[in-house]
């Protein structure tokens, strides 16, 4: 590559002939392989501004990266450039207005830790090494969202540079429409967001973190599960948010897990739960310790990266003991070479429903809870075996769900935007023709295909794309970490 090519741009250049390439082009999720031709770490929002500047005069598609955890990669691809704002880390409390500004790059841990240092709890995701930002824009499910609301419930302000490398503000007073376009649908599709400023709750020092494990069950032990949580879900106090899981791996056979956090104190949180403490091979653990050893604990359960395929749906009614079934007979068989296998749960309600359906771009507020089927394996050969896996059972569980969660994609969507977005789609394209006129944020699930414009669409310039034949520095190999790293109450029981 000749060097005068990357004239214009700033920050730190990666390129597939540095010896660092191959980790850095890797996603959380290394089922999905992609190739870059550019990744530019920016620390600034002069050196975003840069970024989108050159790649609209060289006419290069772009796309937009800061934890990596897009489910399907596309937060990166093939011969692009990626703008990684991952190093602009930069958090300020504002003590008067109980506010936060934070840098795009910053994660849930960061953020965890430095309002917590300072008292105050967040409601962020629970993966600790997601973008908070990112999982913010596209609604934001957190142990913490039926007390506080969804992570874009708490935006005050969104700071991002545009299409023609501007750096402009929205909120509810300035570009409003695009404030809540962002507020939901804002993962990639207006600009680089390269600021967030958050409303905090009130301080809270200590909450309860609630654990449930349920080992080696049987299928009708998990039929009995999902009966208790979606009974426990229509009169669930809005100060406790659970996930729960039933699965099928390697290391535990048929098993069930629940966890969450309780703002309040243990005896009462363990009368809340109490249906699924009386549950058959029940083990927990309730404590009550500082918000941050809480998230702490939580997040601990979250390997450096997995080799996955998934797809998410909102549930919107009760199903029935012959519907529960069909769900729980998802998970019993494995695909070839998995070792795990599971659906998890996540409870909506409370603060997250009183919020109206129209208030802002996330769509699904309705829903009773997120349901998230997936399937790990650790060997390429059995990817393909894995993907099938997932195609067949979605097509299954479709048809008892409505619609799919942004932040957990499934690039097998049909109608991906109604899907995402329901009725709101209509104007969020509206939007998106006025703040991205030319496409230049675009990616295979993004809110505009511009036929009349290529920028969008652009591949780089002949002579830069890089081709199977190149040679590449070889590829360090990684330790494969086994699925999941569950924590288990006790662990070896």
């Amino acid at each position: 590559m000749n060097a005068s090519f990357l004239n214009g741009l700033s920050g730190t250049i990666v390129t597939p002939w540095i010896p660092s390439y191959h980790e850095d082009r890797q996603n959380f999720n290394h089922a999905v392989q992609q190739y870059p031709l550019i990744i530019n770490y920016c620390r600034s929002a002069r050196d975003v501004s840069n970024a989108v500047r050159w790649a609209r005069r060289n006419q290069m598609a772009l796309r937009i990266r800061n934890g990596g955890h897009n489910y399907e990669g596309y937060s990166n691809g093939n011969g692009v450039l990626i703008i990684d704002i991952s190093e602009m880390k930069g958090i300020e409390l504002d003590e008067r207005s109980h506010t936060v500004r934070v840098q795009g790059g910053a994660t849930n841990r960061e953020l965890y830790e430095y309002v917590a240092s300072r008292g105050y709890p967040f409601p962020g995701g629970t993966c600790p090494t997601v973008g908070v930002c990112g999982y913010a824009l596209s609604g934001g499910w957190g142990l913490s969202c039926r007390y506080f609301g969804l992570g874009c419930d708490s935006i005050e302000e969104i700071e991002l540079v545009n299409h023609e490398g501007q750096i402009i503000k929205a909120n509810s007073r300035l570009n409003d429409d695009l404030f809540w376009a962002c507020r939901g649908a804002g993962g990639g599709n207006f600009g680089v967001v390269v600021s967030i400023t958050f409303r905090l709750p009130p301080r809270i020092r200590h909450v309860t973190i609630i654990e449930i494990d349920y080992l080696h069950v049987d299928a009708k032990t998990q039929e009995l599960f999902l009966q208790t949580w979606q009974k426990w879900l229509c009169h669930a106090d809005q100060r406790l948010t659970l996930l729960s899981r039933i699965y099928n791996s390697d290391a535990d056979g048929l098993s069930m897990l629940v966890r969450g956090i309780f703002y309040g104190e243990p005896e009462e949180a363990i009368c809340l739960v109490c249906d699924f403490l009386n549950l058959p091979g029940a083990v927990s653990s309730i404590q009550y310790v500082t918000f941050l050893e809480a998230v702490t604990i939580i997040g601990s359960a979250y390997p450096a990266f997995e080799k996955f395929y998934s797809a998410s749906r909102f549930v919107y009614r009760l199903f029935s003991p012959c519907e529960i079934s069909d769900i729980v007979e998802l998970i019993q068989h494995r695909p070839e070479g998995s070792v795990y296998a599971g659906l998890s749960m996540y409870a909506l309600g409370g603060k997250v429903a009183e919020v109206s359906v129209d208030s802002t771009a996330f769509f699904h507020r309705d829903a009773h809870y997120i349901i998230w089927i997936e399937t790990i394996f650790e060997d390429d050969r059995f990817a393909w075996f894995n993907s099938a896996w997932i195609r067949r059972q979605f097509q299954r569980l479709a048809p008892l769900t409505t619609g799919s969660y942004v932040n957990f994609p499934y690039a097998g969507l049909c109608r991906y935007k109604d899907e995402y977005y329901g009725c709101h789609v209509e104007r969020l394209e509206q939007i998106k023709q006025k703040y991205d006129p030319c496409n230049v944020f675009a990616f295979p699930q993004g809110l505009m295909s511009c036929e009349k414009c290529s920028i969008g669409r652009m591949k780089p310039a002949e002579g830069h794309i890089l081709r199977d034949t190149e040679e590449l520095p070889e590829q360090v190999p990684k330790e494969h970490k086994n699925y999941r790293g569950f924590r288990y109450i006790h662990p070896g029981t």
